[in-house]
């Protein structure tokens, strides 16, 4: 089985942010570590080059891969922001049609700032993601 390749270390999260070349961005990001900090109760980690996670948890597939990911997470990407909450989207509609503007993959959202989005509704979907997943 490969070895799973984003993992968390110890690098500065506030020198990471602080290295982004879009200032708006920088702002919204410090936005989300305040938001994911409250919901998580827990501190912001790097995982990989460029995921800002919070917690972590442990899963397990059918196919029998498995590793570890954050609870909640973020990265800021060049012209957006990817919000990960996990895989339970379809779970979020009536949240979605409140969120404000944003597009959608298949387990996350990519939103442009945090200005686009409603930061309650999103703090809602993340209280109700963290539920949807077990607490190690």
């Amino acid at each position: 089985m490969a070895d799973q390749k984003t993992k968390p270390h110890d690098g500065d999260v506030t020198a990471f942010v602080e290295a982004l070349t879009d200032h708006q961005q920088r702002l919204d990001c410090h936005a989300l570590i305040d938001i994911m900090t409250k919901v998580t109760g827990e501190k912001p980690i790097l995982w990989g080059s460029a995921i800002i996670g919070f917690g972590s948890y442990h899963y397990r597939y059918a196919s029998g891969h498995e590793g570890d990911a954050p609870r909640l997470a973020f990265s800021p990407r060049k012209g957006k922001i990817s919000l990960y909450l996990v895989c339970y989207l379809d779970a979020m509609s009536e949240h979605l049609e409140r969120l404000g503007r944003y597009a959608r993959g298949k387990g996350c959202l990519y939103v442009k700032k945090m200005a686009d989005i409603n930061p309650s509704v999103l703090e809602e979907m993340m209280t109700a993601a963290l539920g949807m997943i077990p607490k190690e």
